[in-house]
């Protein structure tokens, strides 16, 4: 079985995140009074970044991929969790986040959660279009 801290820690970093961003973001729209294409570009920006890091198991997947795919044993091969299949290899790719265990049963299984790369593709198109009307806006003030 992957480690709790593999399972649950990059929802709560998420949700970490999204709490200690929200006192800052609050504080700086009651100072500044930005403008909603602003404040759209800054919650884009961030929803990007957060879906990368829960899409790359916040580093997991490049410090160390194997605990990502299965628990190692006392041999020290890493085995499916419940099966009795060992890793053969493991593919990480950054963008968009990737991370893909071979089994030695011939099956793959995707370790990044089918919501990761939407939510990126998403919010990064989000912050872009802002950041492109801000740009705009600005050009055409005189």
């Amino acid at each position: 079985m992957v480690s709790l801290s593999a399972l649950s820690g990059p929802p709560a970093i998420t949700i970490l995140l999204f709490a200690f961003g929200t006192l800052p973001y609050a504080w700086w729209v009651t100072r500044r009074k930005p403008s909603q294409t602003t404040r759209w570009a800054v919650i884009g920006s961030a929803a990007t970044i957060a879906a990368y890091g829960a899409g790359t198991v916040y580093g997991l997947a490049f410090t160390n991929p194997l605990d990502v795919c299965g628990d190692k044993t006392a041999d020290g091969v890493y085995t499916d969790a419940g099966r009795e299949y060992s890793l053969t290899s493991v593919n990480v790719d950054s963008f968009p986040p990737s991370i893909t265990c071979h089994w030695t049963s011939g099956h793959s299984t995707q370790e990044v959660w089918f919501w990761a790369p939407f939510l990126l593709y998403a919010w990064l198109a989000c912050a872009v279009i802002c950041l492109a009307l801000l740009l705009i806006d600005r050009s055409r003030r005189p």
